[in-house]
Formats: C-alpha cells, sequence, structure tokens
C-alpha cells in the first residue's frame, strides 16, 4: 500500500482474527503490555499513554483471557485473546498510512498463528484532508442544498 496520505480518506483499519496460536504467548500479560508498549513505535506512530492490559474472566469459563489498548496520536491498536481456544482479535487503526501487510507478518510471528483472517477497511472515505478539500466539501454541500429548495 502506498504510504503517502489521500487527499481524501480518514485511515486505515486493519483487522485480523489469528488462531492456533501459542496459547502461553496468548496468556502472558506481561508480554502482551510489551507489545502494545514498543509496537507503535515500529510502525512509527505516537504512543500518548501506557498500554492499559488486563485478565478478564467471565461467566464462561473458557472465555477467558487478557485484553489490551494502547492509544495513539494516529488512533489505537487493541488485542483480545482466548488462551483456550488458541485464538486472538486484534485491531489496529491509524490516520496516518501504515503497512498493513507488514503488521500481519509481525503479529503472526509475535503470536506464533497457524491460520489468519485479514481485513482492511478504509475508513472515512469522504473525510478531507487538506483545507482546500474541506472548503470544496462545504461549496458542494451548500450547493446541493440550495438545489433542493
Amino acid at each position: 500500500m502506498g504510504m503517502g496520505k489521500p487527499e481524501f480518506g480518514f485511515g486505515v483499519h486493519l483487522m485480523v482474527d489469528g488462531y492456533g496460536c501459542d496459547r502461553s504467548v496468548l496468556e502472558d500479560i506481561n508480554g502482551i503490555y510489551q507489545f502494545l508498549d514498543e509496537y507503535p513505535e515500529q510502525m512509527d506512530m505516537t504512543k500518548i499513554m501506557p498500554p492499559y492490559v488486563f485478565r478478564y474472566s467471565g461467566a464462561v469459563p473458557d472465555d477467558w483471557g487478557v485484553s489490551g489498548f494502547v492509544l495513539i496520536a494516529e488512533s489505537h491498536i487493541s488485542l483480545h485473546t482466548f488462551p483456550e481456544k488458541y485464538y486472538l482479535s486484534l485491531d489496529m487503526f491509524s490516520c496516518k498510512p501504515f503497512d498493513t501487510e507488514q503488521a500481519v507478518e509481525h503479529v503472526k510471528q509475535q503470536f506464533r498463528i497457524q491460520k489468519y483472517e485479514m481485513k482492511v477497511l478504509d475508513r472515512g472515505q469522504e473525510f478531507p484532508n487538506t483545507l482546500r478539500e474541506s472548503a470544496q466539501v462545504v461549496r458542494m454541500d451548500r450547493m446541493l442544498m440550495q438545489r433542493s429548495r
């Protein structure tokens, strides 16, 4: 994917579902904290708070896991693990372009993923990134409003 910011569009949202992960990595709260603490810098992003990571145990005993979140200036990274099911769910969302393929490769290695599903969304496709484009959107909206009267 090109790394330049387009005239329109807010950002890239990467979603990864990992199957057959290494259980010991999925339940390692310190390892997940370290991943969320260090990976934003590797993406050339700006971490604006320490990660928040906790162990979750709910009503269904097999659904326990570790969840974590780190807020970055460009948006966020979140992760949910289910060690009993060897599964993880990861989201990376950024208004700054990043290499989604490289991110997936890193996550696959980090969590020893055997099989994965990946989805990439271009969020806010009509979000204007420049003042000139913002003014054009406003002009078009006003013109359409006048025509509908």
